[in-house]
């Protein structure tokens, strides 16, 4: 832990003060966990490449509280319980002071109660299912009510979709989104009979039978959309059986919560133009900060064709968030970077300021993109900055829940009984 005191000291103390701090504490280590081999691969190895991107940008702008940034990069290798033991590892034995990784929820749960063991604090940058505010623990991707809640709004009032197929993996980040979706789909006057739930292991190659049931829903006539909830290259052979059953977005649209444009990149998308992915930024966003954003990253992994995509925004605003916030701090002590991270503002790529909530949740716009046969996202609905919710209202059990770690000092606190609960994970 780096700390620079300042209080009452002339400037040759401070100096003298910083460099023998530095000299016992530097580098600033940070941790990255994002799998580089196994089914999660396709998406976390670009965020490892953006984390090396951004601690070589903060080291060219003087590094951080006079200590150079060094990226401590572990692989999980799409190994959940794997993820917890490199987790230890990076706090225990690297001694990092900060870690920024994970995709899937399943990896997050496993690293929960090792970060909260050890009072570790992880940036977690991908859209999740909610359900969740550890102190430990800043959501820097959507909530339900910053991706699937808008994108399925989209589906009724935009597109007149009548029956739903929720398609995900199986594992608790699409059964816990899908479990909001049915009940919002339901409240919003969809029968249960008009919502088919299917969820597939990661790595599911074989989408023949899948893709035909949904295509049995639109019999009646009614229409019919998928919401997918699919991870990592299990993607591939869906978007594949698709295409070879002649299916368009006209006919049956699809709207990913998973598929960026580093997925498409990997895809032949000829096939795959009007459908759809909700995500809180896109690449072909016209701002002259994407457009610096999109200049460094080709600058740093020396590839013009690398695309951009949301975690890696979400890396962005959270890793400069914690840089503002230690700054602010004047140490990257876990408990005084938390409180100072309360509140903080940095600007979206996409325009606007993302803001830090005191639920350890962003407020960020919602962006509803067409894929292009370019494999690209046009643009063609966005919202205003939308705070993100740790507790969902269309789950009984969570719309009495609220999240305030600077006031209630709490994740859980049940505004019916007035009291904080705190239920350690068993994941």
């Amino acid at each position: 832990m780096k700390t620079i005191k300042t209080a009452l000291f002339g400037t040759v103390a401070v100096a003298a003060m910083a460099s023998a701090a530095a000299a016992a504490d530097c580098p600033i280590k940070v941790g990255v966990l994002h799998s580089l081999s196994g089914t999660m691969a396709i998406s976390e190895t670009t965020l490892k490449d953006t984390m090396l991107m951004l601690v070589d940008e903060q080291n060219k702008k003087g590094g951080l509280l006079g200590c150079e940034l060094e990226a401590v990069v572990v692989d999980p290798a799409s190994d959940w319980p794997l993820f917890a033991e490199k987790a230890r590892e990076l706090l225990t034995v690297r001694e990092v002071d900060v870690m920024f990784g994970n995709w899937t929820s399943v990896s997050r749960k496993s690293v929960l109660p090792v970060i909260e063991e050890l009072n570790g604090l992880l940036f977690y940058p991908v859209q999740y299912e909610g359900e969740e505010s550890s102190k430990n623990v800043f959501y820097t991707g959507a909530a339900p009510n910053q991706q699937a809640i808008p994108a399925v709004d989209y589906y009724l009032d935009e597109l007149g979709v009548e029956k739903f197929a929720l398609l995900g993996t199986d594992y608790v980040y699409p059964r816990t989104t899908n479990n909001i979706l049915e009940s919002y789909l339901k409240s919003k006057g969809i029968a249960a009979e008009d919502i088919f739930v299917n969820y597939t292991p990661f790595g599911h190659s074989d989408w023949s039978k899948i893709v035909s049931d949904v295509v049995a829903l639109a019999a009646d006539g009614k229409k019919v959309g998928v919401v997918s909830t699919i991870n990592g290259d299990a993607n591939i052979g869906f978007y594949k059986e698709l295409a070879a059953k002649g299916i368009s977005a006209d006919d049956i649209p699809v709207v990913a919560f998973s598929v960026g444009e580093e997925e498409l990149s990997g895809l032949d998308t000829s096939n795959l133009v009007g459908h759809l992915a909700a995500w809180n930024y896109f690449m072909s966003a016209d701002t002259p900060a994407n457009a610096e954003f999109i200049k460094q990253w080709h600058a740093f992994i020396g590839d013009d064709k690398r695309v951009t995509n949301d975690p890696m925004e979400a890396h962005y605003i959270g890793f400069n968030m914690w840089v503002n916030a230690a700054t602010a701090a004047g140490t990257t002590d876990v408990d005084a970077v938390r409180m100072a991270m309360w509140g903080q503002e940095f600007p979206n790529l996409t325009g606007g300021m993302a803001v830090m909530g005191t639920n350890h949740h962003l407020s960020k716009p919602v962006l509803i993109g067409e894929i292009m046969a370019n494999g690209q996202f046009d643009i063609i609905s966005e919202t205003d900055p939308v705070p993100g919710d740790a507790w969902t209202d269309f789950l009984p059990e969570s719309a009495v829940l609220e999240s305030d770690w600077k006031d209630l000092g709490c994740g859980m606190y049940n505004t019916e009984t007035k009291t904080c609960v705190q239920i350690k994970s068993n994941y």
